[in-house]
């Protein structure tokens, strides 16, 4: 769990790439779903251009979360926007989103946490203004390190 842009979907797949796992991130199904033209579709498109939470089903054992400073998210928003030019990276679904994110998922987090099942992962600095063109986003040190603690958390799970 964590915030838009905080880097979660790059290391659950990098995650799932070295132990074997199954990666099922929703980053692509449901833009996929919110462009199909039935009642589902029109509404998971309503709810993410106004970067709100669609509902879950289930409760994961353990919630990694990924610990990340709004200005740091707003940056990886915006270097994802730059790459993968998805509608749903516009500024007002971001600002939306991340005051969904702060209001919304906060109860959940203190739940976790009150129940010992809250694993934190603290993200790598991020630039707090894009880089020029050509220039890497984050530093490849600053990445392995985040991948690193992903791996900790993951084996302190198994």
């Amino acid at each position: 769990m964590g915030g838009p842009g905080c880097g979660k979907g790059t290391q659950c797949k990098n995650v799932a790439t070295k132990y074997g796992f199954c990666h099922v991130g929703l980053g692509q199904p449901l833009p996929q779903e919110g462009q199909c033209s039935t009642q589902r579709g029109g509404e998971t498109r309503d709810v993410m251009l106004q970067g709100l939470l669609l509902p879950a089903v289930g409760r994961a054992p353990d919630l990694i979360m990924f610990d990340c400073s709004m200005d740091a998210m707003v940056c990886g928003v915006w270097h994802r926007g730059q790459k993968e030019h998805r509608v749903r990276d516009c500024e007002s679904a971001l600002c939306e989103g991340l005051e969904t994110y702060d209001t919304l998922c906060e109860p959940v987090l203190t739940s976790y946490q009150q129940n010992n099942l809250l694993r934190n992962v603290g993200t790598p600095c991020l630039p707090l203004t894009p880089n020029p063109p050509g220039e890497q986003y984050l530093g490849r040190s600053s990445s392995r390190r985040h991948f690193a603690q992903c791996c900790s958390v993951t084996e302190r799970l198994q």
